[in-house]
């Protein structure tokens, strides 16, 4: 028998979906260890809808910014304000949002080490074997093991954990994002504390959108795009010059890949399940991963439980059923949106013309803040799909 630190459960990776998985085992009494890596901030808007504060009892101590309005900017530059009525978005800086996460793992019962995943192996007995590397104060490498009967990964869209126990993983889409942190000035005419602004334009990026979004005392810029060749860094540039915002102190600059499908798989059919953004779960055309990373850490954490219970390696298929039973038609929805109208400044122009819609800022919001479709009046489906449709002829004005 082997010596080795013993686990019922090993999460890689200590984000929203890594911390919330390790949190909710922690609470079901399983002894768990969460691995991540130090001083890691991924680049991120920071936004959350209202039900994810109500449904993880996130501290509204935690907020940096209340947002309550969206501005969508055309290709021609056009402004569409879409005010949120009697609610907000709340505005999260990751650094800070992402530990407190951790911490509260830890003052459930978990514990914590901070390493960098390097692989796993099956052994005979059906449980994992998990190497991590870790760095001393001196800068001294050395390799730790634990043993675990089921591990979690949760450690990003480049997975190493899905890299080597999901096959699938190898094609996940993602879109490149790119952010600048920036000290909120005091003289900036058109910025506004509590409203986030969307640059739909294909000079920025030709298939995504680029963005400033409020923190309080700091302003996240940036943009994201799958195409190769695209400077990240020269539209950030151009979209602060254009701003007035060239001058505001940068702080820190950030970059990485956001998946924007869900794999169709996140489990080895074994005792290894995926979670977050190794798993995909990045909502496609507004790039939203937070709450579906804490949603589906839940659903990660609930499986293995089961697992542990059964030693059924099918109880870990349970977390992307239930998710996708969930969520998958928003994910559906969101997909075909970003295909049609991202794909060209025409149609941009179409799509940032019909946010000006009432019937649809109404419908767009609660779906957001509540994170279903909405059931709204018939009456306001029907004139939703006729809008939709005289753009898509090209008869409307934009």
């Amino acid at each position: 028998m082997s010596n080795l630190e013993s686990y019922e459960a090993v999460v890689v990776g200590g984000g929203p979906a890594g911390a919330t998985a390790a949190t909710e085992l922690a609470r079901a009494g399983r002894r768990v260890l969460m691995l991540d890596r130090d001083g890691r901030i991924k680049p991120c808007g920071g936004a959350i809808p209202p039900r994810l504060i109500r449904d993880f009892a996130i501290p509204e101590s935690l907020l940096a910014a209340r947002v309550t309005s969206a501005r969508m900017v055309s290709p021609a530059g056009r402004k569409v304000d879409m005010p949120i009525d009697g609610g907000y978005v709340g505005m999260v800086d990751r650094d800070v949002f992402d530990e407190w996460l951790r911490a509260r793992a830890v003052q459930v019962g978990a514990e914590r080490a901070t390493g960098t995943f390097e692989r796993l192996h099956h052994d005979d007995d059906g449980q994992v074997t998990v190497d991590y590397r870790v760095t001393d104060a001196a800068g001294n490498e050395s390799l730790r093991q634990v043993r675990a009967r089921a591990v979690i990964g949760a450690d990003g869209a480049r997975s190493r954990v899905a890299r080597q126990c999901v096959p699938c993983a190898a094609g996940m889409v993602t879109v490149n994002a790119y952010h600048e942190i920036l000290r909120t000035p005091s003289d900036v005419a058109d910025f506004s504390p509590t409203r986030c602004d969307v640059y739909y334009q294909g000079r920025l990026s030709p298939d995504f959108y680029a963005w400033i979004f409020p923190h309080g005392e700091t302003i996240s810029v940036g943009v994201g795009t799958a195409k190769a060749g695209v400077s990240l860094r020269g539209a950030v540039d151009a979209l602060r010059q254009e701003t007035g915002l060239a001058e505001a102190e940068t702080l820190r600059r950030e970059g990485a890949p956001l998946p924007l499908r869900p794999l169709p798989r996140w489990d080895d059919g074994r005792n290894v399940l995926l979670a977050g953004d190794a798993a995909g779960v990045v909502a496609p055309a507004s790039g939203e991963g937070i709450y579906y990373a804490m949603v589906g850490g839940q659903m990660a954490a609930e499986a293995v439980a089961a697992f542990c219970e059964s030693r059924d390696p099918r109880a870990l298929t349970q977390a992307r059923a239930r998710f996708m039973k969930a969520h998958g038609r928003v994910f559906q929805v969101l997909a075909v949106m970003e295909r049609f109208w991202y794909s060209s400044d025409k149609r941009r122009e179409r799509f940032v013309s019909l946010c000006r819609d009432p019937d649809i800022q109404q419908i767009t919001w609660d779906a957001y803040m509540n994170k279903r479709l909405a059931r709204a009046k018939p009456g306001a489906h029907i004139r939703i799909f006729f809008k939709d449709l005289a753009h898509l002829l090209g008869l409307a004005k934009v």
